[in-house]
């Protein structure tokens, strides 16, 4: 299975009164990086996919830890856990690679679920045939337990979209 990388630069405007990246930072973030991921098909390549529109039906978010402003950016990694006929779902990392001297970093853990989008007609579409072999090769089976984490790992708070924050998440 592959994954999608991609490097978001933190930006000053994105810290809050508390001095870390806020909750609501994170979701454009997720969403940079699966915009960028999913029109890795589409550009240049004379295909259509993608391009029509989708709409996020549901984002769940574990924040871990903090992230502070820095110059450098933070990895996203992202991948598929599900390919349905008209919907999908990606989950992600917000990381810090591992190094010599520091053990890999995770700030957040999140999980969308992606509604291909007629805009011409106003409604939900399938999923093409196209687009379908392009995520299956970024396709893995979702993790044991909770919709971003396992059954034994415990989350430091969540929001799915019901205006619940967690601890680490001002």
């Amino acid at each position: 299975m592959a994954r999608h990388h991609y490097r978001c630069p933190l930006r000053w405007a994105d810290m809050d009164a508390f001095g870390h990246v806020n909750n609501v930072v994170f979701l454009r973030y997720l969403e940079e990086a699966r915009i960028d991921f999913m029109f890795r098909l589409a550009p240049g390549e004379g295909s259509e996919s993608f391009t029509g529109g989708s709409v996020v039906a549901r984002h769940e978010i574990d924040y871990k830890l903090p992230l502070v402003h820095r110059h450098e950016p933070v990895l996203i990694e992202s991948w598929v856990t599900r390919i349905g006929a008209a919907s999908l779902t990606i989950r992600y990392e917000v990381k810090d690679e591992a190094t010599e001297d520091a053990p890999e970093t995770v700030y957040v853990r999140a999980e969308t679920v992606v509604v291909p989008y007629n805009l011409a007609a106003g409604r939900p579409r399938r999923i093409t045939a196209e687009e379908r072999h392009f995520l299956e090769e970024y396709l893995d089976e979702p993790a044991t337990g909770s919709a971003t984490g396992s059954a034994t790992e415990p989350a430091t708070g969540s929001e799915t979209g019901t205006g619940r924050e967690g601890p680490l998440a001002a």
